[in-house]
């Protein structure tokens, strides 16, 4: 039979000491510099996506002829504005044309009174 052979760890040439799990900072700088390109690298990336996202749903608009929220807002204050004219236009064609009714009332009552007297 074939025996099992013991032997330590220092014999089969690992070597365990104590300064092995100590941490290098030297690493940990290495890590933090990789973790940051990586970071930058994700930004780029995401700006690229952001940008060719915004160009495609632009394309698409543009298809569409759809337009840009600022006519819209610019159309809606002239409309707006144009509706507040039109009001107090016809509150002072109101005004005038009450004036020329009764100055007709007047006037038909003097005719007609002028007719009676005859």
């Amino acid at each position: 039979m074939n025996s099992i052979r013991i032997c330590s760890l220092e014999t089969a040439g690992v070597n365990l000491h104590s300064n092995m799990f100590k941490q290098d900072p030297r690493i940990l700088d290495d890590l933090a510099k990789v973790a940051g390109g990586a970071i930058n690298v994700l930004s780029g990336v995401r700006q690229q996506i952001e940008s060719e996202v915004k160009a495609r749903v632009e394309e698409i608009a543009a298809r569409m002829e759809l337009v840009p929220r600022e006519d819209v807002d610019r159309l809606e204050a002239m409309i707006a504005k144009l509706q507040s004219d039109n009001e107090e236009m016809k509150s002072r064609l109101d005004k005038l044309e009450g004036k020329k009714k009764a100055t007709k009332t007047k006037t038909t009552k003097t005719k007609k009174t002028a007719k009676k007297k005859k």
